[in-house]
């Protein structure tokens, strides 16, 4: 079962490449830009797992709004906070393309991404919204 201090292949865990991720795609909406072109300006690339995480959110990103949207109840998706949203999405692309990565881990990284780089209120409400979409991404 994979989790948060699982080695990945090359270097790094799974939470290092989760927090690559998030400055990749941090980088890319911030310059207007695609992770594929944030990706590149990187002098040293990322684990696969953080490409992977990265590119993912990139090319599902309509899919990956449209279910974080639904979820966000009394808020639209472009009022929340860049890395707020940016960690949401990374999460919401790992419940519905990695069943191999457990609910509980999804969630826990996220909240433990949030606590660290978001605002004190980020943590409980990303935990909310995202157990919103844990249950209707992964109904069992």
């Amino acid at each position: 079962m994979p989790d948060s201090a699982t080695p990945l292949p090359g270097f790094g865990t799974r939470r290092e490449a989760r927090e690559d991720a998030l400055a990749v795609l941090y980088e890319a909406e911030i310059a207007g830009g695609t992770a594929a072109e944030a990706l590149a300006r990187r002098g040293v690339p990322p684990s696969q797992y953080a490409v992977e995480l990265s590119l993912g959110v990139d090319a599902d990103r309509e899919n990956v709004d449209d279910l974080l949207a639904r979820k966000l109840v009394g808020w639209r998706l472009e009022r929340l906070a860049v890395v707020d949203r940016t960690l949401a999405r990374i999460a919401v692309w790992e419940l519905v393309h990695r069943d191999d990565v457990p609910t509980g881990v999804v969630l826990s990284e996220a909240v433990a991404l949030a606590t660290q780089y978001c605002s004190a209120e980020s943590p409980r409400f990303l935990n909310g919204v995202l157990r919103a979409v844990a249950d209707e991404a992964r109904p069992d």
